[in-house]
């Protein structure tokens, strides 16, 4: 009986996940599932930011590392859509954004800094994914890059953008990490001791500041392309009389 049990519970859990297959519900798709359980853990992360690390790093990196997941199953289940687009696309950027209002009460003198990496890293990425909406590519990565090799390789390779994007989280989460402290000690010399947290962040600094630099790229290009965007629309109408 038990035995009968479990082969049936298997089989609906099979049935349901055959159905999340065939939806044509874009809500129900696999990769926007799986931005869901992101945002859950994001919200998760937020609330234990000012006093727990250790749940909230794990939550906050979580949630990033299913930021590669979800594109992956986009891809392989033929579930790719706008919608699913701009939703990972604002997840990643409120998530980052709310981190740096956090950073910047911890840190008072460097909140300046929080606010504008924020400002600018909400900016780029949204007006680039508006500018590609309107030349009607169904993500920001497909859209003609042809012009700008150094978002060519970005939006290209891989394993430049995960490792672009890993090394600018980790660099926000060691910085949030060592509000409370160094972690465990990886160097000693003259009396001194350098905690892992410290060495991840200056290991990890050059793609922070190189992150920061293809925002700008980002912004430069959108605004471009936008602007292209206007000029052939006020080509096309007709000239009052």
């Amino acid at each position: 009986m038990a035995t009968n049990r479990r082969v049936t519970g298997e089989s609906q859990v099979g049935n349901s996940f055959e159905g999340l297959l065939k939806t044509d519900n874009i809500f129900l798709f696999v990769p926007n599932i799986i931005g869901y359980v992101r945002v859950f853990l994001s919200i998760l992360s937020f609330y234990f930011m000012p006093t727990h690390p250790t749940i909230t790093i794990v939550c906050y990196l979580t949630s990033e590392f299913l930021d590669a997941l979800d594109g992956h199953a986009a891809r392989a289940l033929g579930q790719c859509t706008k919608f699913g687009a701009m939703f990972d696309m604002l997840v990643d950027r409120c998530s980052t954004m709310c981190l740096c209002f956090v950073l910047a009460m911890f840190y008072p003198k460097w909140a300046l800094f929080f606010q504008l990496w924020a400002a600018i890293d909400v900016a780029s990425h949204w007006l680039h994914l508006h500018a590609a909406t309107v030349k009607g590519s169904d993500s920001h990565k497909k859209i003609d890059l042809s012009g700008n090799p150094i978002l060519r390789l970005y939006y290209t390779s891989r394993k430049v953008l995960f490792t672009m994007c890993a090394g600018n989280e980790l660099w926000f989460s060691m910085v949030y990490l060592l509000h409370f402290g160094e972690g465990p000690a990886v160097l000693s010399f003259g009396g001194y001791s350098v905690g892992l947290w410290r060495v991840i962040l200056y290991a990890v600094t050059p793609i922070m500041v190189l992150k920061q630099i293809i925002s700008l790229i980002h912004l430069y290009t959108a605004a471009l392309d936008m602007a292209a965007i206007d000029e052939a629309e006020r080509a096309n109408k007709p000239k009052p009389n």
